[in-house]
């Protein structure tokens, strides 16, 4: 098993945001040479260029894992009574974030994803965070904790 499909067992949410943040290094570089001395990052941008998706979007294998997420997810939501809790004391903050966003009829799971990608790109510029943003990023990063730890175990 490769590293990658490693970590993506071990930590399913942290998987995703790695490979959104690898498509992001693989555009700022474009075709510059330094990307072809990581084997990771040289096939990464292959993958993307041959799934067209170097400007914008995911890699399959994002995708995929996204989407092994919102099954879990749904599971989740009609199985267990204190996970549907949790969800549903976010949903207020999921719709206005949703409502913010390009794309308002995207999944609660992945507002939940670009919400804490979006936070982690404010920190790496320095940007601040307010304290109401915060409060919603631990309440999304513990539900994710719980759905890769579940995702873990099966």
């Amino acid at each position: 098993m490769s590293a990658i499909g490693q970590s993506k067992k071990e930590n399913i949410a942290e998987y995703i945001l790695h490979l959104w943040q690898m498509e992001d290094v693989v555009r700022a570089f474009g075709n510059d040479e330094a990307l072809q001395q990581n084997d990771f990052l040289a096939d990464l941008q292959e993958m993307m260029r041959s799934e067209g998706v170097l400007e914008k979007g995911h890699v399959q294998l994002a995708e995929n894992a996204l989407s092994e997420m919102e099954e879990l997810h749904d599971e989740l939501l009609s199985t267990q009574a204190t996970y549907r809790a949790a969800v549903m004391q976010l949903q207020p903050q999921l719709n206005i974030l949703k409502s913010k966003s390009d794309n308002p009829t995207q999944s609660d799971l992945r507002m939940m994803f670009v919400f804490l990608y979006n936070i982690m790109l404010l920190r790496l510029k320095k940007h601040p965070v307010s304290d109401d943003t915060e409060s919603i990023r631990r309440q999304v990063t513990s539900l994710l904790a719980y759905l890769s730890k579940v995702y873990k175990e099966s």
